[in-house]
């Protein structure tokens, strides 16, 4: 890592500790980007420990300061979703871009942290199918449990659909990862989620 990793991620947790939204963990409140950004490092620390930089900036970054553009903020519905998604994605890039700007990065190196956030060229550029990977794994071991208690109407062909989009997104090597008990699988969805990748 270079001198100015260490300041950058401190900026980008420093960012998302302003979160208003918090979380429960072990009995304590945290902000929830704070919580997620965390996560993030802690899974490509075990999913790909070789990741670049650039890579390791941007898994960081990922969800930076999102409380700040909610859903709520745009239609509800389809087309809605995609323009969130779509302003999720540059403002996350800008914002980390700006902090890595500030802490003294060069501009190649902001640029391909940037490109990573923005999942431009997934399937393609190996690095953001790492990143991409790294987001499908937190999901599937902190967040779909949680995700399955918000909507209850859902039934099993529905929860088989949602699980195969994820799926669908992540690598081979994901897939190995996660079918290998390396993540903790929600105990309640097991067996949908192998009834889904069989």
């Amino acid at each position: 890592m270079t001198q100015h990793y260490a300041s950058a991620i401190a900026a980008f947790d420093q960012a998302n500790a302003q979160d208003p939204n918090m979380e429960m963990l072990d009995g304590k409140e945290l902000p929830k980007e704070w919580l997620y950004a965390q996560r993030m490092t802690e899974m490509q620390e075990r999913f790909a420990p070789e990741a670049s930089e650039a890579v390791k900036l941007a898994c960081r970054a990922q969800h930076i300061q999102r409380w700040k553009h909610p859903r709520s903020d745009y239609a509800m519905d389809k087309p809605g979703y995609m323009l969130w998604r779509t302003n999720l994605y540059k403002f996350h890039a800008a914002t980390a871009g700006k902090l890595m700007q500030e802490v003294g990065y060069d501009e190649a190196t902001i640029a391909r942290t940037q490109l990573i956030i923005s999942k431009k060229n997934l399937k393609t550029d190996s690095e953001t199918q790492m990143m991409e990977d790294v987001v499908d794994l937190v999901f599937i071991e902190h967040y779909m449990l949680a995700f399955a208690g918000q909507h209850p109407e859902y039934d099993e062909a529905k929860w088989i659909v949602i699980i195969k989009k994820t799926w669908n997104k992540m690598s081979s090597s994901a897939h190995e990862f996660a079918l290998a008990g390396k993540i903790k699988l929600p105990e309640a969805l097991v067996p949908l989620i192998l009834k889904a990748v069989q």
